[in-house]
């Protein structure tokens, strides 16, 4: 299998990543841990997407803050809730198939009759909306359309590490690799630095200027080499927890774009509604309405609102969150600290809740800062901004996301408070 990597605009994207719906009120880590002991442990990354997971792993080129092709291409083609695509991208065949709204394939080919003979197989299957191949191919019905356009346009669905403490270990590994790798290249001249040289008084004025003429082109050749080598200076790294949205705010606009999509509409049942990083979502069932009512009373509640048809019986609505204002961090208590004011907090008010320590590893490709996260998991029949105010006393706090069961009618929340 070739690398599951592909450049676009000396952009890296990641490929080839396994994909599986989630249920209503799952928590995506947690679901992605579960699902990656369950078919290979060695799926050590995770994007969240829709209602979906998609798993990756570094054996095949994946890094954690690479983005996922599949989810930008399927975004891109939102007008299709179906779709069969195949790109040309540096002598490599990219193909991604989309049902329903749900992602079947996303894989990376280097031969290219292994991706027409994958092409074919599927194309097999009848009412797909769309189908899109290379030009050269001569596929009846397909079109071609460049990789690079639908990726700019698409989401940010961005890989994270499953566990964060494993990444933690990785960045260390890395950065003692990479200082034995600058104290090799500089060897030479470090041994230079530390050999004694002859004093300039116990030779001859002849010796003494040809000595320093070598020792002054060496220096040159040592400069010129080194300006090639050199690389723009990073970017400082820059603190989460200075850059949050404030939580009782964040909670608000979660709330209201969550009743703003929930809202009822005749001959249509509502199933549930998250609201995530930048958008708010809801999914709606048929009971014995139409496509075409649904989207004449959603065009008059919801202005403004994405649909699509998930299919015949379900639709997925979308809409995007607007900015929170932003609050810095002045809490210094330590990740224990916190964890136990937390637990406490909620056992004040009689709650249960999961909580977790983890280590989340931040680095700019020069340096590498470790940061102590508590991560709680909760579900409670409290409103958003009700909920929120259980954080009140603590900084870094950043609700990730909240989930409405309608069936149910509970709330799920996930929650991450950065420690100092």
């Amino acid at each position: 299998m070739p690398s599951q990597v592909i450049t676009i605009d000396r952009k890296k994207y990641a490929v080839g990543l396994f994909w599986q719906p989630t249920g209503a009120g799952y928590v995506a880590r947690t679901y992605a841990k579960t699902l990656a002991r369950s078919v290979d442990k060695k799926l050590n990354l995770y994007t969240e997407y829709r209602a979906m997971v998609g798993l990756g792993s570094k054996k095949f080129g994946h890094k954690s803050g690479m983005y996922s092709a599949a989810a930008a291409v399927t975004e891109s083609l939102g007008e299709f809730t179906s779709f069969l695509a195949v790109f040309e991208i540096d002598k490599l065949f990219y193909l991604v198939a989309v049902r329903n709204g749900v992602i079947l394939e996303d894989k990376l080919f280097d031969k290219e009759e292994d991706a027409r003979a994958e092409y074919f197989k599927l194309s097999e299957i009848p009412d797909w909306g769309a189908l899109f191949a290379p030009g050269a191919w001569g596929m009846p019905r397909a079109v071609e359309r460049s990789l690079s356009d639908l990726v700019m346009r698409g989401p940010k669905a961005m890989l994270h590490p499953i566990s964060r403490t494993k990444a933690g270990i990785a960045s260390a590994v890395m950065m003692l690799f990479f200082a034995v790798c600058i104290g090799w290249f500089f060897r030479e001249p470090l041994e230079q630095m530390v050999e004694p040289q002859p004093e300039l008084s116990q030779v001859t004025p002849e010796i003494a200027a040809e000595y320093q003429r070598q020792l002054d082109e060496k220096n040159k050749e040592l400069d010129a080499e080194f300006e090639i080598e050199r690389e723009p200076q990073p970017e400082p790294i820059r603190m989460p927890y200075d850059y949050l949205p404030e939580p009782e705010k964040r909670a608000e606009i979660c709330f209201k774009a969550i009743a703003f999509l929930m809202q009822p509409i005749s001959g249509w049942s509502q199933v549930s509604a998250e609201c995530g990083e930048n958008y708010a979502s809801a999914v709606f069932n048929r009971d014995f309405g139409t496509l075409g009512d649904f989207y004449t009373i959603a065009t008059g509640l919801m202005p403004g609102a994405f649909v699509q048809r998930e299919s015949d019986d379900s639709l997925y609505v979308r809409v995007k969150l607007p900015d929170a204002p932003i609050k810095a961090s002045l809490d210094e208590r330590d990740i224990e600290t916190v964890t136990r004011d937390v637990l406490t907090q909620f056992q004040y008010s009689n709650m249960s809740a999961d909580v977790n320590m983890v280590v989340d590893t931040l680095t700019n490709g020069v340096e590498t800062v470790n940061l102590d996260v508590v991560e709680i998991a909760v579900q409670s029949k409290l409103e958003p901004v009700q909920f929120m105010k259980i954080f009140e006393e603590f900084g870094g706090v950043y609700m990730t996301r909240c989930a409405w069961d309608a069936s149910t009618r509970i709330w799920n929340y996930e929650v991450i408070i950065y420690a100092k």
